[in-house]
């Protein structure tokens, strides 16, 4: 067995994301457990070099994990020929000039999601990398989480029989920022900086429905900003002219209806924060990040309609919770290693720049279905 380093170029290493769940939580944690197993036994190595935009900040990173290598210049990096690898957790409308670089440098990438703020530069970026070709992935985090991968194991048991229905609801409050200070950036709620709940949900929700229940044929959506008047991170009032709720119905190739509502204005009443709802002929399964619960046919109840009895059955307890039956590790972490493994093993990765392309179209779609008040078909998309 043998040690091979490989070098990884971390842009946006200070930012929310970048740092917490891609640096100290996947990459310093791989490092840390003695890199990727391959197939061949030997262990990947990443060697980092972090990239931000403040010296102060990026810094301050480096030195508290002990890191020797980070720049502000991104050119620099790119430059560099120990690094191979370029990963991007930048925000939105700053991510697709760095992609781009990426690919004329060479380098195979991996990066956040969405690739673009539309879906015609998402599309472009698969194509540039398909014309030079680049490795490419996209974070799918979700798939990673063992809520969803107990999902996978029910659909490919084959417990639901044929499904009918997937209800979701993702969401919880998001302070003003006025008395107390919000949990997400102040550009998330201003379009002309990226933001919105569309734009960051409905890729997300792309990906878990296509991968786990099948292709999106049409979305019918409604978006709406409840919330008009924000406080920034300085304190100071601003107007939110983002969505920060939308309402979806996705149907699906073979006439399963998806409905999906993601919201930061709503007070949570459900075991976690986002919570799916899988109803099949055969069985049902409620399914979060972490659990997952399901009634078989066989034991499901029979319920009587009468409002004027108060029905004292306990609904919850005719649920069963689905064991572990393995170990969870953290989803992007996960993903780091498959993505790692793929790449040092000359496979291609299925999440690719194609994949996030589709998911940048559903978000537009959905903007599209709210304003114009219709539903919007979307071809298949297998090919920049």
């Amino acid at each position: 067995m043998a040690e091979r380093r490989i070098g990884i170029i971390v842009n946006g290493a200070t930012g929310r994301m970048g740092y917490r769940q891609h640096l100290v939580r996947s990459l310093l944690a791989i490092q840390e457990q003695g890199g990727v197993e391959l197939a061949d036994g030997d262990r990947l190595v990443p060697d980092l070099l972090l990239v931000g935009r403040n010296e102060e900040k990026l810094r301050g990173v480096a030195e508290k994990h002990g890191l020797l290598n980070w720049t502000t210049d991104v050119d620099e990096a790119l430059a560099n020929d120990d690094y191979e690898v370029y990963f991007d957790a930048l925000v939105t409308n700053l991510r697709v000039e760095n992609l781009k670089k990426a690919i004329a440098a060479g380098k195979a990438i991996y990066t956040e999601k969405p690739t673009a703020e539309t879906f015609e530069d998402a599309l472009e970026l698969a194509r540039l990398a398909t014309e030079h070709g680049t490795v490419n992935g996209v974070v799918h985090d979700k798939l990673y989480l063992p809520g969803l991968l107990k999902l996978r194991r029910l659909l490919e048991g084959g417990f639901f029989g044929e499904i009918l229905s997937v209800r979701g609801e993702f969401g919880y409050w998001v302070y003003e920022g006025d008395w107390q200070a919000a949990q997400r950036p102040s550009w998330n709620y201003r379009s002309e900086d990226g933001g919105g709940i569309v734009a960051d949900m409905f890729p997300h929700w792309n990906y878990v429905i296509e991968e786990l229940f099948g292709r999106i044929e049409d979305v019918y959506a409604q978006t709406a900003t409840h919330i008009g008047t924000r406080w920034d991170e300085k304190g100071e009032e601003y107007t939110a002219t983002a969505d920060d709720a939308a309402y979806g119905i996705f149907r699906l190739d073979g006439g399963t209806v998806v409905q999906m509502n993601s919201s930061w204005d709503v007070r949570v009443h459900r075991d976690e924060l986002v919570e799916f709802q899988v109803d099949g002929t055969h069985g049902s399964a409620v399914v979060g990040l972490h659990s997952a619960r399901i009634q078989p046919r066989e034991a499901t109840p029979k319920p009587v309609w009468n409002p004027d009895v108060k029905d004292g059955h306990d609904y919850y307890a005719d649920w069963i919770e689905v064991p572990d039956n393995e170990p969870f590790d953290n989803g992007f972490k996960v993903q780091w290693e498959d993505f790692l493994r793929h790449y040092a093993e000359g496979r291609a990765y299925p999440y690719d720049f194609l994949s996030g392309a589709r998911g940048v179209r559903l978000a537009e779609a959905g903007l599209t279905s709210a304003a114009e008040g219709r539903r919007v078909s979307l071809d298949p998309l297998t090919e920049a």
